[in-house]
Formats: structure tokens, sequence, C-alpha cells
């Protein structure tokens, strides 16, 4: 909502505003996030990237060149009438995946890791 008031508001100066949005991209911030160090994060990412490439409908993991392309686009005159956008850049993924489907593969990615499993509450 953020990038959109902020088109809105500088849109008449000629500013634009947009925002792009990642999905699994293959960093060591996965790693990060569940508590490893950057050695070890980075120790993973093999890993990390033939999980990505089973996890959404295009299969192969999403690079940060996939995202530093959009970046490119969106600073470019090509993009000159786009305004108050955000750019989903995530290889289908949110197009869909169940709620289980992903925490399977959030416990895998972990057990990969060498971390225990996270048990979800099922509701009741």
């Amino acid at each position: 909502h953020l990038s959109r008031t902020a088109a809105m508001e500088l849109g008449e100066w000629g500013v634009r505003v947009n925002c792009i949005c990642p999905g699994g991209i293959v960093t060591p911030i996965f790693g990060k996030a569940l508590g490893l160090s950057v050695e070890d994060a980075d120790r993973h990412l093999e890993a990390v990237t033939e999980m990505f490439a089973r996890m959404q409908p295009i299969p192969r993991p999403g690079q940060p060149r996939d995202i530093a392309a959009v970046a490119v686009f969106l600073a470019s005159d090509e993009s000159g009438f786009v305004n108050g956008h955000e750019l989903v850049v995530d290889g289908g993924l949110i197009a869909g995946q169940g709620f289980s489907q992903s925490q399977e593969v959030f416990n895998a990615m972990r057990q990969m890791m060498g971390l225990p499993p996270r048990q979800v509450p099922k509701p009741e």
C-alpha cells in the first residue's frame, strides 16, 4: 500500500513508485533465517537451489539476476507508464501451493540444514 500511496502522491511530478515482490530466490538468507551462521547458510545453497526448483510452476530456482532484470526494467524508459505496481517475481509460486505443501518444504529445508522439523498444530 505504501508503494501505491507514494505513486499517487508523487506521480504528478513524474516520479514513479513501484515495488518488486520476490519469491524464493536462492541466497543464504533462508539458512540465516533458520539460525545458521553465514558460512553454514552458504554451504547449503546447492540444496536450496534443488528445493526451489521443485517448489513453483516454473521448474527452476529463482536467482538474484531474475530480480535484477526486473529492477533494470522498472528503472528504464520502457516502464515509463508503470506506476504504483507490485511486480511479483516468484516463478508462479503465488499462483498456488497449499499451506501443507509449503510446510513440508520448510521442514525439509530445516532437516537438510541439520535442524529438527517444526510441528505445525492442526486446526481443531
